[in-house]
This record gives structure tokens, sequence and C-alpha cells, in this order.
């Protein structure tokens, strides 16, 4: 830009500057034109009729040269580099404590790829920045309008979609640990005021070279925030244009990069020149705050005079954008914006100090928590401003004028020597007088090698870490955290109750009872005594659904659990919910109240694309748990049926096997029937494992836990599948066609073969014998161990024979094979049954005797001989002599009772030798020989024997022995 468009003021500038390149550079080239494109840009802002005022984020010379003009100019008309979609939200920072963040939140997205959800975009507010300057001049000064300019959170995310990824913590400064208050913005993409910064590696190495400084942020402050600390408003201006044209100008050709910017250029310009034309104001009576990158602009569309209608601004996407404040730190700031740590807390500490210096009254929001009210004063109705004089070249003077050392200020030193070891001692370092000492006179030396005769906090935080520090950090904090924490700490802000959104607040009314400052950053203790209390159980309900719903730490349970069916009388609490601010706030975007909060995600989590059956499950649970909805709980479990229909794999297995029968016992306790989707899900479920059962035990990609839950899931539910239809002939055949390879599974199928009655314990008993008879399988009978221990699962009744097994190998085996087996034992039962060890060293208890003496004479019940339990039956029977006849004799009242019950009335007659026992009763009472003899089918009337005329009932205990025995049994009866 040059020729007619060239003002006079800075004539004098460009020839200097036209020689100085002519004698470095021998005659006209490159360098000159970028020498005079620098002072080009600088006369065009400078001439602009619409002031523009250039700023660095956070930057305490920024926000005490804006606080300055506001109250010079008083402007009517602040335009200001910010979302403009932000703008509703600016009213609500005096109900918070600084810094905050002005958030947009997207949680479901369209018009963008779906792995991108959920959007973020913040912009992190401090009291020691331009833009809060601006935001309470225009909010609490009557007549004044605040018009955010920028491009929408929309826009951010359509024009940068080759960086979303990148937040700005891109530097090359020194890292430093992620801590807890760094990540309080989360992955939310940062956008910031004034984003002044080198883009050109080699120049930003040049300056801290030369500048003899470990990072850019001291650079700022030393070459940058000290000259302009005390500097007028045109030598501010034009110093700050000549940084962000230097800069512009030496950037490397990010293509990419450089379109974005532009394009925001003639974003904000077009918005600017449409505000004007809508409300006819005057440009000499508005004030235009932006980053001094594009304070220099060279784009057509550049001030009010610009072209129009070239640029078209694009519509924002379909997507739902929510807007909200979350509270923000120092280090947050610093982690997402690439700044050296502690940066922005000296800037906060500089900035008290040049308010103390200058005495000038900066603005603060009414009502503004944590604020010191004693110096803001109400802001008077803004007033036309005066005729200013002509603009005229300080850049010339500045550029000329030597660097200005300020003096040592011993007092302030010293106070940061004796401050640092009383802060190291604290955290456990041993450090005396001595080293306060020794910190004093290293600021003063380090300052010295670096050109300042005063210590910056820089040069004294070196300092102190090379006077302090030893090999190791005896505390939490090393010194170059306790320095920061000295100088002013890492402020971490809070979002006020009245700022919250409505979720919020519904959260700490409903946790009122509790008696808490729940808003305070922190751990609290909260008691619950639901039993004497029960209004107490209302909070309970919250603050287990705050669980579900946020970050681990949040509501932390120390005592009392919640599972289906049981409720707690007393429960107690670690709660952090002030701590975790943004992540109550961001519950507040998806909804109104933490039930419809939690009714979405666990509807999301249903009927996403990635469901599970088990995720589906853990979906009912959770609906039965914190919402108590049986609509709910029937609508996912109906969903839970068709998702087990669709799987193909039994990688869920263990979990559906789980959470199946918590929720199968839960229904049986609580309700009179069982619903009726429970009931399909166990009928589709016993068909679906019976189905996948035979490829299970040939998938190698199945491990033997999984097929154990399958196996699990088909024997626990059989007796109700059965009797809701299923047949058991499908189980069967499922497990004969099955024909594993692996020997886990090979052990399980047998476990279950002896479930199934196709295997008898004799049998597998021998089987196991085999395995250790053959020096071959031997290395892999730990592998069939583990196939014993997962079978517990499903056929818990074989806990004897694994701990047989497991006993025989250590009997059996010879050290020289048991001690490398040993190890892969253990490893192998460690992995893959870690669960079910319990159950095994139970029943290895019971069997095994309880005191040592015993050992050497116990003998395992597996060796002792079989008795068969019905052998002294079968002896006593097979007598000549049945043992009722004897029994008639005996007790012949008993028999006079059963014969008055079947109606015999002869009476007892005597027989010398009876045939048999018993025949000489039956040949005395024929009418009851006749009735049981027409109960049991027997025609044959009377016959004769050698012993004379017998009732055909003489001839029971032979055709019909067990027939007889039982009459026998009858007949003995008392």
């Amino acid at each position: 830009m040059s020729g007619p468009q060239e003002s006079g003021v800075f004539t004098a500038l460009r020839t200097q500057l036209q020689d100085a390149a002519s004698e470095f550079a021998g005659g006209p080239d490159a360098l000159e034109g970028i020498l005079l494109g620098l002072v080009d840009d600088v006369d065009r802002a400078v001439r602009e009729p619409l002031e523009i005022f250039p700023v660095c984020h956070h930057s305490p010379a920024s926000a005490l040269a804006m606080a300055r003009r506001l109250r010079e100019k008083q402007p009517k008309v602040v335009y200001l580099e910010l979302c403009e979609d932000m703008a509703p939200l600016l009213s609500e920072l005096r109900n918070c404590r600084l810094p905050v963040a002005v958030q947009a939140f997207a949680g479901e997205i369209d018009g963008f790829p779906q792995e991108w959800a959920p959007l973020s975009v913040v912009a992190p507010i401090t009291e020691a920045s331009a833009e809060y300057q601006a935001i309470a001049y225009a909010l609490d000064t009557p007549g004044v309008e605040l018009v955010l300019v920028d491009r929408s959170s929309d826009h951010v995310f359509q024009w940068d979609r080759a960086d979303t990824a990148d937040t700005g913590g891109t530097s090359g400064e020194e890292d430093t640990p992620r801590a807890e208050e760094a990540a309080l913005h989360g992955e939310a993409v940062g956008v910031e005021i004034g984003d002044l910064r080198p883009r050109f590696a080699e120049l930003e190495e040049h300056l801290l070279r030369h500048g003899k400084v470990r990072h850019w942020s001291e650079w700022w402050h030393q070459y940058v925030e000290v000259p302009l600390g005390d500097s007028d408003h045109d030598t501010y201006r034009q110093v700050m244009f000549l940084i962000g044209s230097l800069f512009r100008r030496l950037a490397p050709g990010d293509g990419d990069r450089v379109r974005v910017d532009e394009d925001r250029e003639r974003y904000m310009w077009t918005r600017m020149r449409e505000h004007l034309t809508a409300t006819g104001a005057d440009p000499e009576d508005c004030l235009y705050v932006c980053g001094a990158f594009h304070a220099a602009s060279r784009v057509e569309e550049f001030g009010v005079h610009g072209r129009s209608g070239a640029f078209t601004i694009s519509p924002r996407t379909a997507t739902t954008w929510q807007y909200g404040l979350i509270p923000s730190s120092h280090a947050a700031i610093e982690a997402q914006f690439g700044l050296a740590a502690g940066s922005v807390s000296i800037a906060a500490a500089q900035w008290q100090k040049s308010l103390k210096r200058t005495k000038v009254r900066p603005y603060r929001l009414e009502g503004q928590a944590g604020a010191r009210t004693s110096r803001a004063k109400k802001a008077l109705p803004a007033t036309a401003s005066t005729a200013e004089a002509p603009a005229t070249d300080r850049l010339s003077g500045f550029l000329h004028q030597p660097s200005v050392l300020d003096g040592l200020d011993e007092a302030e030193l010293l106070g940061w020597s004796v401050d640092i070891v009383r802060a190291a001692r604290r955290n456990g370092y041993l450090a005396s007088t001595a080293d306060a000492i020794a910190v004093f006179e290293t600021s003063i030396l380090l300052a010295g090698m670096r050109d300042r005769a005063r210590p910056t906090p820089y040069d004294f935080q070196d300092a102190a870490v090379t006077c302090i520090e030893k090999d190791r950090v005896p505390g939490r904090r090393d010194v170059r955290r306790l320095v920061e924490i000295m100088m002013g700490g890492d402020r971490i802000g809070q979002v006020g109750y009245e700022a919250l959104p409505p979720l919020a607040r519904d959260v700490y009314d409903r946790l009122e009872p509790l008696g808490l400052k729940l808003q305070q950053r922190g751990v609290q203790r909260a008691l619950l005594d639901i039993a004497g209390r029960p209004e107490l159980a209302a909070c309970s309900d919250v603050l287990w659904m705050l669980r579900r719903l946020m970050p681990q730490g949040a509501a932390r349970p120390i005592m009392g659990e919640r599972r289906l069916g049981e409720r707690s009388i007393q429960e107690s609490w670690d709660l952090a919910l002030g701590t975790h601010q943004r992540a109550l706030i961001e519950l507040g975007y998806e909804g109104v109240s933490l039930e419809q909060v939690l009714e979405q995600r666990l509807r999301r989590e249903a009927y996403g694309p990635r469901a599970t059956t088990a995720g589906v499950l853990a979906a009912v649970e959770d609906t039965l748990l914190y919402l108590r909805s049986g609509r709910l709980a029937d609508e996912l479990g109906t969903h839970a049926l068709k998702v087990l229909a669709a799987e193909r794999s039994v990688d869920g297995a263990p979990e559906v096997l789980r959470r199946a029968r918590a929720l199968l016992a839960y229904y049986r306790t609580s309700r009179p029937t069982l619903p009726a989707w429970i009931e399909s899900f166990v009928k589709t479920g016993y068909a679906h494992y019976c189905t996948l059962l035979p490829t299970a035990f040939r998938d190698e990609d199945a491990t033997v836990g999984q097929v154990a839950a399958m196996l699990g899931f088909l024997f626990s539910m059989e007796s109700l599948a059965l009797s809701l239809g299923c047949d058991r002939t499908q189980l069967e055949l499922a497990v004969a066609q099955s024909h594993p390879d692996d020997p886990s599974k090979t052990a399980l199928l047998w476990a279950a073969q002896v479930h199934l009655g196709t295997l008898s314990r004799a049998e597998l008993r021998s089987r196991c014998d085999a395995l250790l008879d053959n020096p071959l399988v031997v290395p892999a009978y730990p592998r069939y161990l583990n196939g014993f221990v997962h079978a517990l699962e499903p056929v818990p009744g074989l806990a004897d024979v694994v701990v047989e097994a497991v006993s025989n190998a250590f009997g059996r085996l010879p050290d020289t094979v048991l001690l490398p087996w040993l190890p892969l034992l253990i490893t192998t039962l460690r992995k893959g049954a870690a669960d079910l060890a319990p159950l095994l060293i139970r029943e290895a208890g019971r069997i095994f005797p309880g005191r040592l003496p015993a050992l050497d004479a116990w003998v395992p019940p597996w060796r002792t001989p079989q008795e068969d339990p019905f052998a002294a039956s079968r002896a006593r029977h097979a007598t000549t002599a049945p043992r009722g006849a004897t029994l008639l004799a005996a007790h012949p009242s008993a028999c006079d009772a059963v014969a008055g019950l079947l109606g015999c009335e002869d009476g007892w007659q005597q027989h010398e030798e009876p045939a048999s026992p018993g025949v000489g009763m039956l040949a005395a009472y024929p009418a009851a020989c006749d009735a049981v003899a027409g109960l049991l089918g027997c025609g044959d009337g009377w016959t004769s024997t050698s012993a004379g005329t017998a009732p055909a009932g003489a001839v029971l205990p032979s055709r019909h022995p067990a027939t007889a025995r039982a009459l026998e049994t009858l007949l003995s009866t008392p």
C-alpha cells in the first residue's frame, strides 16, 4: 500500500528504514519491501476512521491501555473480536469469580463428521485482560452498545476443518505436568482475543536467543510489557500495529491458516459495516478491539470504506449449540494456548502492581464476585468524544530511545527471597537464611547477565530453582511451582449460582438438606442417616445419579451401596462438585434435570450402533437402580432381545450371564410375575446359545471363560426355559456336536457331559488319571485344570472333582515335572479363573483336615472304598424269613388295626407249621387277601398246595416281591 494512500506522518521513518535497508542489503531488495511494508501497515491502521485498538491476550499492558482509553474516549459502540453467538452470556460474568470461560457446546451435531462430536469452543476471560475491560465498560455504562463481530462457534469448525485437533497448545516452550486445574477446559477448542506470537520459528528462536530468555512469555514481558506499561495511547497503538505487522509479514506460507485469518478479518469488517449501516452510528464514536495480528490487516474489506459485497458469510449448519460459563484457571489458559507455566499468574501480579503504580481505575462489572470494589466506581454515561489531535509519529521516537533500565527494588526482591524460603520449608525443603541470601544475589546476577538491572519474576524463579532445588522433590510441589504460587498462584474461577444452567441449580437445591457449601472447591464429607432422616433419601438418589453421570471423584461413596433390591440406611460420601463444576455445567446442556439427562444417555447407549446385549442389560439395571422406571426398563429389555438375536459372537457372554441372573433374581423377589421381556429373553438366549455352542467350542477366538458363561446361562436358566416351552434335546444335541481341540475347552465339555448325565463321575475320574499317566499330556495338564475351574461356573457341584484333580497332580507327579509345571499352573489359574478360586478353596477346606497332625493319618475321600448304600437292604430282603412275618406276631395290635380297616373280622388262627412266614395269616383272613389280590389284579383264585388250600395271595411274595416288601413295611408300622 503506497503512493496516494500514504500519509506524511511516517515519511521520516520510511526514509530511515529505506536507508538502513540499502546499507545492510546493498540495494533495494526484499528487506526494503518488508520494512516499508511495516510502516505502510501502521500508517493504514492509524488513518482508519473507526479507531482500532490492538491488544494481546492476557496482557496487563493492553488492559491498562484499554482502561485509560475507555475513560478518555468514552465510545458509544464497542466492537469486540469474540464469537458473535456468545454475546448473551457476557452479562452473566458479574455473577462469577474470574477467571471463567465462555463456552459454546454441541453434543449432537448436524453438518460435521460424527467423530468430531462433541464440539466445544471456549473463550477464557481474566481480569487482567483488555477484553474484560471493554466488556465491563460496555455493560455498566448507560448508552453503550457491545457488539461481538468475530465468526460464530459454528464457523470455527466450518473453517478450521483441517486444524480441529489443534487447541492452541503447540508451542516450543517447556512441558509441564498437566494438573487437574490445567484440564478445566477439557478438549475444547480455544478462541482468544489477540493471539500474538511469531509464526516463523526462526524469528522466535532469534528473538529468544538475543533476548537471553528461555521462552516467549518471558521475552514479551521484558521487551513489550515493561516498555509499554507507562506509554501514551498513540505510542501503544503504533507499537502494537508494528508488532502485528511484523509477525504477519514474516509468517510462513501456511495457506490454510492464512486463509482462515483473512476470512476472519473480512467477517469482522463485514459485520461492523452492517452494524454501522443499520444503526447509523458515527465511526468516530466507535472502538474496535481486536488482536494486533488482525489490526494490521491487508484484505480489501479492511476499514469502513473497504470493499463490500465481495465476501459472503456462509450459513451455519443445523447443529444446535448450547451456551454457558465454565470455571477456568491460569493453568488451564497456559495449557490450552501454549504459554509458559506461571506466565498468566505473573501477568496477574504485574496487573495489580501497574494499577498501584499508575493509579489507573480499572473497570469491573458491578457486583462482580471476588472483585475489589474500593477502586471501582460506577461508570458515567458515555458522552460525545471531543475532537482529537491528528496522529503523529510516535513510533520513531520509541524505536530510537534506548531501553530504560528500572532500578533495583531491593525491598521487593528481598521480600520475594524470604517468602520463597518460607514456602520451601513448609513443603519439606531444608532451606535456611543462607538460601534466601543466595536467591537474592543470584537473581541480581542473572538479571545482569541478561542485560537488565531489575530482576524479573522469571529471573527470580530461575534463581530460586538454582539455589533451593535439590536432587529430589520432598513434597508434591517443586520450587518452580512454589514461585508461581507465591507470585499469585493458579487462580481458579467459579461460576456463580445465578449464572448456572437450570440443571446445576436444581442439583444444588436438591442437595441443600445436606448443609454443605457444595460450590466451594475441595472435597467435603456428607453423612446421610436415611433411617433417622427419611428426607435424605432424595439426596441419596441425586448423589447416585451424579456418580453415574459425572467424572470419577465428583461424588464418591465411602459407605453404602446401591444394588438391585437393596437400599442403604446410612451412607457417607466425598463430594467435590465445586472442583468438577465444569462437568456439572455441561450436564446442563443436555437437559433440565438429572433424570432427563440419565434417561437420554441410557437410550443412546442402548440404541447406539455399537450397542451390545451386555450394554443394554446394564442400561436396564441402571434404569431400575437410579430411575426406578419400569416402563423404560421394559422398553430397553425388549430391545435387548433384538440385540441378542443379532449377535454372532460370544464376547459378552460372561457379562450377559451376570446381569441376566441379577435381573431375574430381582424380578422374582420384587414382582408377583416375571415381565414378559425377561421370559422372552430367557427363551431367546437358551436357543441362541445352544446354536452358538458347537462353534464356540471350536473357535480359537472364544475364550474358555466365554464358553463357560454360555454353559452357565444354559444350565442355570434351564428350568425356566423348559417351563416356557424350550426343548432340552436342543442342548443335548449342541453338547454332542461340540468337539473342541483346546484342553481347557475339552475339560469344560466333560463337565457339561457330567451335568447332562452322558458321562459319569467315575468315567471323568478315569480320564483325569489317564491324563496324568500320559507323559506327553502332563505339560498341558494345567490347561485342563483351567477348564475344570471354569466349569465351576455352570456346574458348581464338580468342586470336589476339581480338588481331587489338583491333589492327584501334586501327589503323583515327580518334583522334576512338578516344579517347572507349577508356575504355569499358578499363572493360568490367576489369569483365567481368579474369581472362581474362592469356591475351589472352600471345597478344599471342607475336604482336607484342619490340623497338621491329622494330615499324616488322613485318607482322601476319593481313595476310600465306596460302599453301596442299598447293599444291606438287598441282603435283608434276600433272607427266607421276611421281616414282616416276625413283626406281625410281635405286634398283634397293629395287625388287628389293619384288619379292622380292611373289614376282616375272623380273628387270629393258629397254624402249627405254616408253609412260609405270612402264609398262615393270609389263610386266616381270606377277605383281606381277596381285597389285596383284587387291587393287584390277581384273579387266579385259591390254589391247592402241599400244605393245604391257600388263597391266591399266598403266591404274592414269590410273584411280586417288591409289592410284598411294601406290604410288609406297611404292616410293620406301629
